[in-house]
């Protein structure tokens, strides 16, 4: 039975941070690590990071810190990488081709199994290695293949109908690149906001 655990929302959006670095520490051949290095790259406190992980069992030894592949694996378990959930895209224009094209799904816990789309000059063509669908076969694709997540890459004006459909075929989670804020229940919905990163630093370099 797959293990759940309980984190807030603040933990859960660092750990692909402590993930990421723990990835550099192995691709350099460092084999242990300690929460004050982690801290020192990170610009946190070592109790922070030793809090947030606690959060998810004992890792590490006091005194000689992590060992930084068993560490970067248990975090991976943790995220449930591995197990590679089915996605769909959703709107396969000029943001939809960037998304399928460079992110790479399979080492982010998701495996994108088809692309749909309204516009008929795009439909048949391939983004990613994947054929694009028609929009009217979303349907029957998710009662066949059972995708558990979408990647919405849509006008904001027709976001929310779309999420809203796609959680009635069994959706359970949206990655939202639709310049807007949707709201669905019994799914869980992160937003991708690039005006809200431009914005923070505006304020950063002016206040801070």
């Amino acid at each position: 039975m797959e293990q759940k655990y309980e984190a807030s929302a603040s933990v859960v959006r660092r750990l692909p941070r402590y993930y990421r670095l723990l990835q550099e520490l192995e691709r350099i051949g460092q084999q242990r690590t300690s929460s004050r290095e982690l801290g020192r790259q990170l610009g946190m406190t070592a109790s922070q990071i030793r809090q947030d992980l606690s959060c998810f069992g004992c890792f590490g030894q006091q005194g000689s810190g992590y060992a930084v592949k068993e560490l970067r694996e248990n975090l991976e378990r943790i995220m449930g990488l591995p197990q590679l959930l089915p996605a769909i895209l959703v709107g396969a224009g000029s943001l939809g081709k960037v998304v399928s094209e460079n992110v790479r799904f399979e080492e982010r816990g998701f495996r994108l199994i088809g692309i749909f789309d309204i516009k008929p000059e795009l439909i048949g063509k391939e983004l990613a290695g994947i054929a694009i669908s028609p929009l009217e076969q979303l349907e029957a694709f998710c009662a066949a293949h059972h995708p558990a997540a979408a990647v919405l890459c849509l006008p904001k004006e027709s976001a929310q109908a779309a999420a809203e459909r796609l959680v009635s075929l069994g959706i359970r989670g949206l990655w939202n690149f639709s310049h807007c804020d949707i709201a669905v229940e019994h799914a869980q919905v992160v937003t991708v906001h690039l005006d809200d990163s431009l914005m923070t630093l505006s304020y950063k370099l002016h206040n801070l």
